[in-house]
Protein backbone atom coordinates (compact mmCIF):
# COMPACT_ATOMS: atom_id res chain seq x y z
CA UNK A 1 0.00 0.00 0.00
CA UNK A 2 2.07 3.28 -1.60
CA UNK A 3 0.03 6.01 1.11
CA UNK A 4 0.81 3.05 4.38
CA UNK A 5 4.42 3.38 3.05
CA UNK A 6 4.56 7.18 2.68
CA UNK A 7 2.99 7.79 6.19
CA UNK A 8 5.41 5.20 7.36
CA UNK A 9 8.45 6.59 5.87
CA UNK A 10 7.26 10.12 7.24
CA UNK A 11 6.74 8.76 11.06
CA UNK A 12 10.64 7.03 10.74
CA UNK A 13 11.72 10.28 9.41
CA UNK A 14 9.92 12.42 12.92
CA UNK A 15 10.97 9.65 15.22
CA UNK A 16 14.05 8.50 14.05
CA UNK A 17 13.99 5.04 15.16
CA UNK A 18 12.37 1.83 14.36
CA UNK A 19 10.92 1.32 17.48
CA UNK A 20 9.92 4.62 18.03
CA UNK A 21 8.21 4.82 14.60
CA UNK A 22 6.28 1.34 15.31
CA UNK A 23 4.98 2.70 18.77
CA UNK A 24 3.77 5.76 17.55
CA UNK A 25 1.87 3.47 14.75
CA UNK A 26 0.95 0.68 16.87
CA UNK A 27 2.34 -2.01 15.19
CA UNK A 28 5.60 -3.72 15.63
CA UNK A 29 9.35 -3.29 14.47
CA UNK A 30 9.38 -5.66 11.98
CA UNK A 31 6.15 -4.12 9.89
CA UNK A 32 7.85 -1.45 9.87
CA UNK A 33 10.77 -2.48 8.34
CA UNK A 34 8.12 -4.54 6.02
CA UNK A 35 6.42 -1.10 5.37
CA UNK A 36 9.51 0.35 4.10
CA UNK A 37 11.30 -2.27 2.17
CA UNK A 38 7.75 -2.33 0.20
CA UNK A 39 8.15 1.67 -0.75
CA UNK A 40 11.56 0.57 -1.64
CA UNK A 41 10.66 -1.75 -4.36
CA UNK A 42 7.73 -0.12 -5.26
CA UNK A 43 10.11 3.47 -5.58
CA UNK A 44 13.15 1.21 -6.79
CA UNK A 45 15.37 3.90 -4.83
CA UNK A 46 17.05 3.30 -1.35
CA UNK A 47 14.76 5.27 1.30
CA UNK A 48 17.11 4.41 4.77
CA UNK A 49 19.94 3.77 5.85
CA UNK A 50 21.83 2.73 9.53
CA UNK A 51 23.05 5.56 11.93
CA UNK A 52 24.63 3.63 14.76
CA UNK A 53 20.87 2.81 16.32
CA UNK A 54 19.07 4.85 14.60
CA UNK A 55 17.97 5.13 10.91
CA UNK A 56 19.18 8.06 8.20
CA UNK A 57 16.82 9.16 5.33
CA UNK A 58 18.76 8.93 1.85
CA UNK A 59 18.50 11.95 -0.12
CA UNK A 60 15.84 10.59 -2.66
CA UNK A 61 13.55 9.79 0.84
CA UNK A 62 14.32 13.90 2.02
CA UNK A 63 12.83 14.54 -1.53
CA UNK A 64 10.29 12.46 -1.55
CA UNK A 65 9.02 13.76 1.61
CA UNK A 66 9.24 17.58 0.62
CA UNK A 67 7.35 16.98 -2.30
CA UNK A 68 4.27 14.55 -0.83
CA UNK A 69 4.26 15.77 3.42
CA UNK A 70 2.21 19.00 2.68
CA UNK A 71 -0.59 16.68 1.32
CA UNK A 72 -0.10 13.18 2.75
CA UNK A 73 -2.26 14.05 6.04
CA UNK A 74 -4.88 16.09 4.14
CA UNK A 75 -5.48 12.89 1.92
CA UNK A 76 -5.47 10.15 4.77
CA UNK A 77 -8.43 12.88 6.55
CA UNK A 78 -9.84 12.86 2.77
CA UNK A 79 -9.93 8.99 3.27
CA UNK A 80 -11.20 9.01 6.42
CA UNK A 81 -14.12 11.10 5.39
CA UNK A 82 -15.24 8.25 3.85
CA UNK A 83 -14.93 5.44 6.61
CA UNK A 84 -18.30 4.25 8.24
CA UNK A 85 -18.59 4.09 12.02
CA UNK A 86 -20.43 1.76 13.74
CA UNK A 87 -20.93 1.12 17.80
CA UNK A 88 -18.07 -0.79 17.83
CA UNK A 89 -15.39 1.44 15.88
CA UNK A 90 -12.55 2.86 18.21
CA UNK A 91 -12.59 6.35 18.19
CA UNK A 92 -9.55 7.92 19.75
CA UNK A 93 -9.26 11.50 21.69
CA UNK A 94 -5.97 13.23 21.21
CA UNK A 95 -5.10 15.24 23.85
CA UNK A 96 -2.77 17.28 25.78
CA UNK A 97 -1.51 15.64 28.96
CA UNK A 98 -2.30 18.40 31.26
CA UNK A 99 -6.06 18.53 29.82
CA UNK A 100 -6.47 14.81 29.55
CA UNK A 101 -5.51 14.26 33.80
CA UNK A 102 -7.04 17.30 35.24
CA UNK A 103 -10.78 17.18 33.33
CA UNK A 104 -11.23 14.56 30.42
CA UNK A 105 -10.24 12.17 32.55
CA UNK A 106 -12.87 12.46 35.16
CA UNK A 107 -15.31 13.04 31.90
CA UNK A 108 -14.13 9.63 30.56
CA UNK A 109 -14.74 7.98 33.66
CA UNK A 110 -18.47 8.52 33.34
CA UNK A 111 -19.03 8.16 29.67
CA UNK A 112 -17.19 5.25 28.96
CA UNK A 113 -20.48 3.89 30.62
CA UNK A 114 -22.27 4.63 27.38
CA UNK A 115 -19.71 3.80 25.11
CA UNK A 116 -17.09 1.52 25.90
CA UNK A 117 -14.85 2.11 22.25
CA UNK A 118 -13.14 4.93 23.38
CA UNK A 119 -9.10 5.58 23.25
CA UNK A 120 -7.25 8.44 24.28
CA UNK A 121 -3.68 9.23 24.01
CA UNK A 122 -1.30 12.51 24.89
CA UNK A 123 0.24 14.51 22.72
CA UNK A 124 1.67 18.14 22.14
CA UNK A 125 -0.90 20.39 20.50
CA UNK A 126 1.25 20.71 17.35
CA UNK A 127 0.94 16.58 16.79
CA UNK A 128 -3.12 16.47 17.76
CA UNK A 129 -3.78 18.94 15.17
CA UNK A 130 -1.85 17.04 12.91
CA UNK A 131 -3.33 13.76 14.01
CA UNK A 132 -6.80 15.37 13.88
CA UNK A 133 -5.87 16.79 10.39
CA UNK A 134 -5.30 13.60 8.95
CA UNK A 135 -7.66 11.43 10.73
CA UNK A 136 -5.84 9.75 13.30
CA UNK A 137 -7.67 11.02 16.19
CA UNK A 138 -11.65 11.34 15.83
CA UNK A 139 -11.78 14.60 17.90
CA UNK A 140 -8.33 16.58 19.30
CA UNK A 141 -8.49 18.30 22.43
CA UNK A 142 -5.49 21.46 22.78
CA UNK A 143 -4.34 23.59 24.79
CA UNK A 144 -2.18 27.08 23.66
CA UNK A 145 -3.27 29.14 20.60
CA UNK A 146 -3.08 27.41 17.68
CA UNK A 147 -3.06 28.09 13.44
CA UNK A 148 -6.09 26.07 12.67
CA UNK A 149 -5.83 23.96 9.19
CA UNK A 150 -8.20 24.64 6.67
CA UNK A 151 -10.72 22.09 6.65
CA UNK A 152 -11.02 21.66 10.13
CA UNK A 153 -13.69 22.83 12.80
CA UNK A 154 -12.79 24.77 15.87
CA UNK A 155 -14.31 25.39 19.46
CA UNK A 156 -13.23 26.97 22.78
CA UNK A 157 -13.77 24.79 25.28
CA UNK A 158 -12.68 27.21 27.71
CA UNK A 159 -10.14 29.67 28.99
CA UNK A 160 -7.82 27.85 31.71
CA UNK A 161 -6.31 30.72 34.01
CA UNK A 162 -2.48 30.17 35.15
CA UNK A 163 -1.03 30.62 38.68
CA UNK A 164 2.09 31.40 40.59
CA UNK A 165 2.57 28.23 42.63
CA UNK A 166 5.43 28.87 45.57
CA UNK A 167 5.93 28.00 49.53
CA UNK A 168 5.87 31.62 49.80
CA UNK A 169 4.36 34.82 48.47
CA UNK A 170 5.68 36.54 45.73
CA UNK A 171 6.53 40.03 45.99
CA UNK A 172 5.52 41.48 43.12
CA UNK A 173 7.33 44.96 43.42
CA UNK A 174 10.19 43.53 41.55
CA UNK A 175 10.57 41.43 39.12
CA UNK A 176 10.47 38.15 39.54
CA UNK A 177 12.53 34.81 38.10
CA UNK A 178 10.10 31.74 37.30
CA UNK A 179 9.65 28.68 36.31
CA UNK A 180 7.41 27.99 33.13
CA UNK A 181 6.79 25.57 30.30
CA UNK A 182 8.70 25.70 27.22
CA UNK A 183 7.60 28.50 25.31
CA UNK A 184 9.48 27.77 22.22
CA UNK A 185 6.89 25.53 21.64
CA UNK A 186 3.88 27.48 18.78
CA UNK A 187 1.22 26.69 20.69
CA UNK A 188 3.27 28.85 24.09
CA UNK A 189 4.55 31.47 22.54
CA UNK A 190 1.52 33.89 23.25
CA UNK A 191 2.48 33.63 27.16
CA UNK A 192 5.74 34.90 27.09
CA UNK A 193 5.38 38.39 26.25
CA UNK A 194 2.30 38.55 28.96
CA UNK A 195 4.55 36.87 31.76
CA UNK A 196 7.18 39.47 30.63
CA UNK A 197 3.74 41.95 30.88
CA UNK A 198 3.48 40.72 34.45
CA UNK A 199 7.17 41.51 35.82
CA UNK A 200 7.69 37.63 35.64
CA UNK A 201 11.17 36.68 33.55
CA UNK A 202 10.74 32.90 32.80
CA UNK A 203 14.45 32.08 33.57
CA UNK A 204 13.81 28.07 33.59
CA UNK A 205 11.52 26.57 31.09
CA UNK A 206 10.39 22.90 31.20
CA UNK A 207 8.89 20.44 28.46
CA UNK A 208 6.03 19.11 31.25
CA UNK A 209 3.35 21.44 33.26
CA UNK A 210 4.11 18.76 36.19
CA UNK A 211 7.45 18.89 36.81
CA UNK A 212 7.27 23.00 36.51
CA UNK A 213 4.65 22.42 39.46
CA UNK A 214 6.90 19.64 41.17
CA UNK A 215 9.64 22.06 41.30
CA UNK A 216 7.91 25.47 42.23
CA UNK A 217 6.26 23.19 44.99
CA UNK A 218 9.90 21.83 46.36
CA UNK A 219 11.09 25.91 46.47
CA UNK A 220 13.21 26.12 43.86
CA UNK A 221 11.77 29.48 42.69
CA UNK A 222 7.97 30.41 41.51
CA UNK A 223 6.13 28.13 38.97
CA UNK A 224 3.99 29.46 36.46
CA UNK A 225 1.20 26.51 35.28
CA UNK A 226 -2.26 26.14 34.61
CA UNK A 227 -5.42 26.09 37.51
CA UNK A 228 -6.13 22.47 36.50
CA UNK A 229 -2.67 21.22 37.13
CA UNK A 230 -2.64 22.59 40.81
CA UNK A 231 -6.30 21.00 41.27
CA UNK A 232 -5.03 17.48 39.97
CA UNK A 233 -1.66 18.12 41.87
CA UNK A 234 -3.66 18.68 45.03
CA UNK A 235 -1.51 21.72 45.94
CA UNK A 236 -2.69 23.46 48.71
CA UNK A 237 -3.97 27.22 48.87
CA UNK A 238 -1.36 28.38 50.88
CA UNK A 239 1.11 27.61 48.21
CA UNK A 240 -1.15 29.24 45.14
CA UNK A 241 -1.33 32.40 44.03
CA UNK A 242 -2.53 34.74 41.52
CA UNK A 243 -0.53 36.58 39.42
CA UNK A 244 -0.37 40.52 38.84
CA UNK A 245 -2.13 40.40 35.39
CA UNK A 246 -4.47 37.92 34.05
CA UNK A 247 -3.20 35.01 32.18
CA UNK A 248 -5.34 32.60 30.40
CA UNK A 249 -4.45 29.78 28.07
CA UNK A 250 -7.36 28.41 25.32
CA UNK A 251 -8.19 24.46 25.55
CA UNK A 252 -9.28 23.90 22.19
CA UNK A 253 -11.33 21.30 20.57
CA UNK A 254 -10.51 19.83 17.10
CA UNK A 255 -11.84 18.04 14.49
CA UNK A 256 -13.45 17.26 10.71
CA UNK A 257 -16.28 18.49 9.83
CA UNK A 258 -17.53 15.29 7.91
CA UNK A 259 -17.22 13.14 11.93
CA UNK A 260 -19.80 15.66 13.28
CA UNK A 261 -22.88 14.20 10.44
CA UNK A 262 -21.85 11.04 12.74
CA UNK A 263 -24.56 10.49 15.83
CA UNK A 264 -21.66 8.53 17.93
CA UNK A 265 -19.15 11.59 17.37
CA UNK A 266 -21.30 14.08 17.48
CA UNK A 267 -22.45 13.04 20.95
CA UNK A 268 -19.44 12.37 22.01
CA UNK A 269 -18.50 16.60 21.21
CA UNK A 270 -21.84 17.65 22.60
CA UNK A 271 -20.72 15.84 26.04
CA UNK A 272 -17.36 17.44 25.87
CA UNK A 273 -18.58 20.53 25.40
CA UNK A 274 -20.96 20.06 28.46
CA UNK A 275 -18.59 18.67 30.23
CA UNK A 276 -15.93 21.69 30.00
CA UNK A 277 -19.07 24.38 30.53
CA UNK A 278 -19.35 22.96 33.93
CA UNK A 279 -15.72 23.43 34.71
CA UNK A 280 -15.41 27.36 33.56
CA UNK A 281 -12.46 29.05 35.78
CA UNK A 282 -15.37 31.10 38.17
CA UNK A 283 -15.75 27.49 39.66
CA UNK A 284 -12.54 26.28 39.50
CA UNK A 285 -11.65 29.87 41.16
CA UNK A 286 -12.71 29.13 44.50
CA UNK A 287 -9.74 27.00 45.85
CA UNK A 288 -7.25 30.04 45.17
Amino acid sequence: MLLEGLETLEVLAREGTMSRAASRLFITQSAVSKRIANLEHRLGKKLIEPDGRQVRLTADARALLLTVAPTLGELKGLLFDQLSTVDTTALQIAASETILTAYIGPFLQDYVRQDAHLSFASHHTPIIVERVRSGDAVVGIGAGQIKIPPGLSHRILMQEPLILVHHQPPDYRQRLACLSIDLSIPSNRHLEPLLLEAGLDPVMQMNSFFAVAHMGRLGLMPAVIPLGVADIMQIPASQRFTLPIAIERPINLLFRPSVYERPRVQRLIDCLQAHFARSQPSQLKEGI
